[in-house]
């Protein structure tokens, strides 16, 4: 609803991972630099762990398209996956034809058979799998069993799982130490910090087609790291609604009432951002909430198309 009137060509935070959005953030980049040196170094399993919404899927989608042409990837989103299954879908990911009734041993010899070839070929293959914590146990011990696959040299298939910290409680029963040992390169996604958070902003806004300047003050800014901890998930609902809050008064920028406002309407804010919202400055945005705010503008759009 907003995009003509800040001046931008597409949302600059919208929820789904576009690599075009990836912001350098030193922690997001450092992650990102251990993928690549550990995949490029042949290691056999990496683990990357984050809170949620600190953009892990994001980063996974990063290295995925920086994978292109370089490895066969196979990526699997959805972890909650038999032993069976998991190894139905990385046949299928590899393009791979399974025959009705196959086991899993057969599955097996067909991705064992693929991956010698494209060795032969000259090719890596990788396999990614996102929110990897919820993963059954015996899955987990089939994922290990898939990194044993490995000529004398060197391993047929490197494995990338990305995953929230609860991935490290599990790794910790006895009965996973093997997988855990398996391990080899690690890292952990922090948060922004408060100047992490502005660039992270501008850089969104200047993809979505910003010329110049910033639309959030530095008081909107500093609120808006307080508020969401500096975790990128929360950063794009919180700024999405600001600049709904701002468009919605006919502003040409988001100030920290506007944020204010878009904390109201938000869980998982800080305590301290909501603690305030009952001081006479949060209703500078209007008596409504932000959600009938936002119903009224669309109703006057639609009047006066």
């Amino acid at each position: 609803m907003y995009l003509n009137h800040f001046g931008l060509q597409e949302s600059p935070f919208s929820l789904t991972p576009d690599p075009d959005f990836f912001y350098q953030f030193v922690g997001h980049q450092q992650a990102l630099n251990v993928l690549q040196v550990a995949l490029e170094s042949g290691e056999g399993f990496i683990k990357i762990t984050g809170e949620v919404g600190t953009g892990k899927t994001l980063l996974c989608r990063k290295l995925l398209a920086a994978m292109a042409g370089q490895y066969r990837a196979a990526y699997l989103p959805n972890p909650l996956l038999s032993p069976f299954e998991l190894h139905k879908a990385l046949a299928e990911e590899l393009g791979l034809e399974v025959a009705v009734g196959a086991t899993t041993h057969d599955l097996v010899k067909l991705i064992t058979g693929n991956l010698v070839q494209l060795q032969s070929e000259g090719q890596r293959a990788v396999l990614c799998i996102d929110e990897a914590q919820a993963m059954p146990r015996e899955s987990l011990e089939a994922l290990r069993l898939l990194s044993n696959l490995e000529t004398e040299k060197q391993k047929l298939l490197q494995i990338v799982v990305f995953a929230q910290p609860e991935l490290n409680v599990l790794l910790e029963r006895s009965d996973l130490r093997q997988l855990r040992q398996r391990i080899t390169f690690r890292y952990e996604l922090p948060p922004l910090d408060r100047q992490g958070v502005e660039g992270y902003v501008e850089h969104r806004l200047e993809i979505a087609g910003m010329k110049s300047g910033c639309l959030f003050s530095q008081n909107a800014l500093d609120l808006l790291y307080r508020s969401s901890r500096g975790i990128p998930r929360l950063v794009n609902v919180l700024s999405h609604k600001a600049l709904m809050a701002a468009y919605g008064q006919g502003l040409a920028s988001v100030g920290p009432n506007h944020v204010r406002a878009a904390c109201a309407d938000t869980d998982d804010v800080t305590a301290a951002s909501l603690s305030r919202l009952q001081q006479p400055f949060y209703w500078a945005v209007g008596a409504a909430t932000l959600v009938e705010l936002v119903i009224v503008v669309y109703l006057l759009q639609r009047i006066l198309l």
